[in-house]
């Protein structure tokens, strides 16, 4: 399952790759923003997606859509099992995927072209983690120090 969410600066992409994800087969669940809307918050689409990944263990993917993508990857990484990275570049996405075993991509909307996040994205769910024993090691040091907001 692939959880989707953007606020307005980002709703155009997200419509874009959710078309295209849902062409290429993929179990697509979006939970807004559902309309252009200027007054709608990050945090709150931020928050659907990642509690989407904490209640699936963290074995789901989830990709983010927001102006700089800033925001919606301080509110994702805010949630146990959640690793979400900015992924500003192909370069980035790959080694986010391999090192961190990153489970949310986030998207800068304002400097991303509709292209770049097909790529992105393609990257972000063909890449393994590698799980070389110091990635599992420091994924393992970062969940340690993780604080729910339920809590």
């Amino acid at each position: 399952m692939i959880y989707l969410g953007c606020d307005h600066r980002g709703y155009e992409l997200k419509e874009s790759l959710k078309a295209w994800l849902l062409e290429q087969g993929e179990e697509v669940e979006d939970v807004g923003a559902f309309g252009f809307d200027p007054d709608d918050d990050y945090f709150d689409y931020g928050v659907k997606v990642a509690e989407s990944i904490e209640g699936n263990g963290g074995t789901s993917r989830g990709i983010l859509f927001c102006g700089s993508g800033h925001g919606m990857e301080m509110v994702a990484n805010r949630f146990p099992r959640v690793r979400a990275i900015l992924g500003f570049s192909e370069e980035v996405t790959i080694q986010g995927r391999q090192d961190e075993d990153a489970n949310i991509l986030v998207i800068p909307a304002d400097w991303t072209s509709e292209e770049a996040v097909r790529e992105r994205v393609r990257m972000f769910l063909e890449t393994e983690f590698s799980k070389a024993s110091r990635h599992i090691r420091r994924i393992g040091k970062l969940e340690s120090i993780r604080i729910s907001n339920k809590e």
